[in-house]
């Protein structure tokens, strides 16, 4: 459960997940290991055994103390209704072919990726400093669109690596014109560095890039994250604690879902502070 942020008219309120509209495929399509995240091993497309008839999780209230967390984690930015109701037309994975099934499974991952991308793109163009490559956000932005309505067919041969590789390159460029007037520069970029376990307490990362940073079990407390590009980077049990990410670039539900933090964090309007933080307070 979140808070639920609910006055900004910002269009990636559409790219979140309405599980009513979809037929539970993040419990079937997707697989998981046995681990620290998920209590069993269950195959790609194969239902997970705590999804009822009703495509609801029959756990979802305690998915954490059954050890589920991963569960808690994910999110599917809307790809669940949107492959559920758009491109399958209302029909359920459990009617019609076996094939038909498996396409759906197929093609969620892709509108998955396809969607989160959207959110990307459509926050790119929120930020008056990447005004510049603006055209180019449009562009990539309804093709994305484009794309996410396609034909199963259409989306299960789509090669979703190279147009994300093009999202990607407009993004960098967008990024790099935000921190620009962050002061971030050269001496922030940490793309890519293997930050596991850190410390970080009370850090200056303003308009550092964290592209792809590995920041699992990092310690963020009181860090000041404004303006920093967070796109890809992993937030696994990291501690934000009364970390400032206002104006982060590129932030997620899902990395604020592995993270941990609490009601001194805080965070862009576009995203809800996760339940499991409120409790830890």
């Amino acid at each position: 459960m979140h808070e639920h942020d609910t006055t900004s008219p910002d269009p990636r309120t559409e790219l979140r997940a309405d599980c009513d509209r979809c037929f539970g495929l993040c419990c079937v399509a997707l697989p998981f290991a046995r681990s620290a995240d998920f209590a069993i091993d269950k195959g790609a497309g194969e239902p997970c055994p705590n999804l009822g008839g009703d495509s609801r999780c029959g756990i979802h209230s305690r998915l954490r103390t059954s050890g589920f967390t991963g569960c808690t984690v994910y999110d599917c930015f809307g790809a669940g209704q949107q492959v559920s109701q758009v491109t399958f037309g209302g029909v359920d994975w459990r009617s019609g072919p076996k094939e038909r099934a498996r396409l759906m499974f197929d093609v969620f991952p892709v509108v998955r990726h396809l969607r989160e991308l959207l959110w990307y793109l459509n926050e790119a163009l929120t930020l008056p400093a990447a005004r510049p490559v603006h055209a180019d956000v449009r562009r990539l932005l309804s093709a994305t669109e484009r794309l996410t309505r396609g034909t199963p067919e259409e989306l299960a041969a789509l090669d979703v690596g190279t147009h994300r590789r093009q999202v990607g390159d407009v993004l960098l460029r967008v990024s790099e014109l935000v921190r620009a007037g962050t002061g971030g520069g050269r001496k922030g970029d940490r793309r890519g560095a293997d930050l596991m376990g850190a410390r970080l307490k009370g850090a200056d990362l303003r308009g550092a890039s964290l592209r792809g940073t590995l920041l699992i079990a990092a310690d963020l407390t009181g860090a000041d994250l404004r303006g920093a590009d967070l796109l890809g980077a992993d937030l696994r049990d990291t501690d934000l604690a009364d970390a400032d990410l206002t104006g982060a670039l590129f932030l997620t539900q899902p990395q604020l879902n592995a993270a941990r933090g609490n009601t001194g964090t805080r965070l862009p309007a576009t995203v809800d502070r996760p339940g499991h933080w409120i409790s830890r307070d």
